[in-house]
């Protein structure tokens, strides 16, 4: 696995220096939230606040997964079901206020989006360096890189609608970037509960063949 260990065994993030960057992240996120969203309220954007949103969920994300390392297998796995579910409401949440808005909403700001989506774009590249090499890990570790995956992807996607909304006048594309979030929010919880899912088997099984199995310390 890639940057983590040697075996075939999943990293559950026991290590320092995971821990270290769990904490960067977390405040990463939880600054970004408050700029994104606010500049989204200002400029009208949808996309932006959509965006806003995921830096939360990852900033809860992130700190749940950071109290849950070093805890048992259905513990951590439990903790992956949450955060999945989490990002399933999340992703029909803006689901449904981008079709709301749709009806609604005036043709937002593209300079503030663009602007803003550029800044939150840099601060996701510099948490998914810090967690590239964590990527391969058990539930609650990979749910960490999902999310800060889906960030950067995000940010893309922001800054290609700002300059749509610049070309055409129109909200569409803010619009549809935002419904297009909203659906990678559902493929990246789908993916958590079915890993957590299958540790929790796994585990279960093991309990009923009498081995006690965790993954080892890094």
């Amino acid at each position: 696995m890639a940057g983590c260990c040697d075996n075939n065994e999943s990293f559950n993030g026991t290590s320092p220096a995971y821990r270290r960057v769990l904490w960067i992240v977390i405040a990463i996120n939880a600054v970004m939230f408050v700029v994104e969203m606010t500049a989204g309220a200002a400029a009208g954007s949808k996309a932006l606040q959509a965006d806003a949103l995921d830096f939360l969920g990852d900033t809860l994300t992130y700190a749940i997964s950071l109290y849950v390392i070093g805890k048992p297998i259905h513990m951590r796995a439990t903790a992956a079901l949450m955060k999945g579910g989490s990002l399933a409401l999340m992703g029909v949440g803006v689901l449904g206020w981008t079709i709301y808005h749709t009806f609604v909403l005036g043709v937002p700001n593209a300079t503030v989006m663009s602007g803003v989506a550029f800044l939150a774009f840099a601060a996701n590249v510099v948490c998914a360096l810090l967690l590239l090499k964590f990527r391969d890990g058990d539930s609650n570790v990979r749910s960490v890189w999902l999310c800060s995956r889906n960030d950067a992807i995000g940010n893309i996607a922001v800054i290609a609608a700002a300059g749509a909304v610049m070309l055409t006048g129109s909200a569409w594309p803010d619009l549809i970037v935002a419904a297009a979030m909203a659906a990678l929010f559902l493929q990246s919880s789908i993916k958590i509960i079915r890993q957590a899912t299958t540790e929790l088997r796994l585990e279960r099984a093991d309990i009923d063949l009498g081995v006690v199995e965790d993954a080892p310390d890094r």
